[in-house]
Formats: C-alpha cells, sequence, structure tokens
C-alpha cells in the first residue's frame, strides 16, 4: 500500500460545475450523475466545492431566497482541502481521517486531475474496510456529540414530536424532556 499512489486510484475525470452554477442546476447535476459533491472549476483550477450538505444548508438556511438565484461559489468553503497525486494512499486515508472527509480532490501543479474517495480506495483495496468503517464510526460518534451537546445548550427546539403527548409541533426542553406549547402550558 506505500507503493500504491493516489493517481493510480482516484477519479480522473471528476463531475465539476463552473462556479457561477445556481443551487438548483447543482442539485440536478447530483442527482442525474449520482455524486454527493461537485467541484467548482474556472480554466481547469479548482476554486470551490460544494456537497449535498451544502445545498441542504443553503436550503434551509436561505429557505426565503430561490436556490436557482444562490450561485454555487457564494456557498463554497473558501478553503479547501486538496491532495497531490503522487501522495501514497496511506496518506491518503490518514488525511481523510484527520479532516473527516470522505473525499478529496487531487491536484497537480495548480490543476485539478481528478477526485479521490474512500470508495475508490475501497475498490482498490477492500481489506483496508475495517480502517475506512472505523473512521466512518469515529465521524459519525463525532457528529452525535456535536448534535448532544447543541441539544442540552437549547431550551428550545425547532420541530419535533412531543415526548409527554406524542403530538408533532415545535419543542422547548423542560426538566430535560422535549415537550410541546400545550404541554408546557400544562406543567
Amino acid at each position: 500500500m506505500d507503493n500504491i499512489v493516489v493517481a493510480n486510484v482516484m477519479t480522473r475525470e471528476p463531475i465539476v460545475i463552473k462556479p457561477d452554477t445556481n443551487l438548483l442546476e447543482c442539485a440536478k447535476k447530483m442527482v442525474r450523475k449520482r455524486v454527493g459533491s461537485l467541484l467548482l472549476v474556472d480554466k481547469k483550477r479548482l476554486v470551490g466545492f460544494i456537497s449535498e450538505k451544502d445545498i441542504l444548508w443553503a436550503l434551509i438556511k436561505k429557505s426565503k431566497e430561490d436556490l436557482s438565484k444562490i450561485r454555487a461559489i457564494d456557498i463554497s468553503p473558501r478553503k479547501i482541502a486538496t491532495i497531490k497525486p503522487t501522495t501514497t494512499i496511506r496518506q491518503a486515508i490518514e488525511k481523510m481521517k484527520k479532516l473527516k472527509f470522505e473525499r478529496l480532490p487531487v491536484i497537480h501543479e495548480g490543476k485539478l486531475v481528478g477526485m479521490i474517495t474512500s470508495k475508490d480506495i475501497l475498490n482498490f483495496h477492500p481489506e483496508l474496510y475495517p480502517e475506512l468503517e472505523e473512521f466512518a464510526r469515529i465521524r459519525e460518534e463525532s457528529e452525535k456529540l456535536k448534535r448532544i451537546k447543541k441539544a442540552k445548550s437549547k431550551d428550545f427546539i425547532e420541530e419535533g414530536i412531543c415526548e409527554e403527548c406524542g403530538n408533532q409541533g415545535i419543542l422547548s426542553r423542560i426538566n430535560g424532556m422535549l415537550i410541546c406549547e400545550s404541554c408546557k402550558d400544562s406543567i
């Protein structure tokens, strides 16, 4: 595995899109191409990266705006983690684990030459599955801890099922329970 490099297993023609493409078109392209992210490229140079999560974030946070009016570059992270094609697969896995990313754009001499994903590595080296499975589990656990911390710090939860009456509605945290407005008034 130490002599196998990213260039050997990367996807050489990743799905790209122009930076000024609107989010609606990005979502359509992701669905058509069955990918979870798009690389924003201008003249063979990587200028941005957009994932399903970014589009969902925009859908929630900018719900008053039409997705066809928001450009991909407007919600792309400013800093993008990349990797070189000469990096070993072991180093790529370590970088993915450290950053908690499942995919990295591959850059050579300033130009986009591919994309490496945990799926690419698994397809090439299925025996790495336990290590990549551990990576996914660690990422999921850290996400859970973030959600728990966020929930504990809030008295107000947007929407869910009341733990008292079982009805769907806007919830508040009262004595450690998530309770709707009508149950809150009766306590």
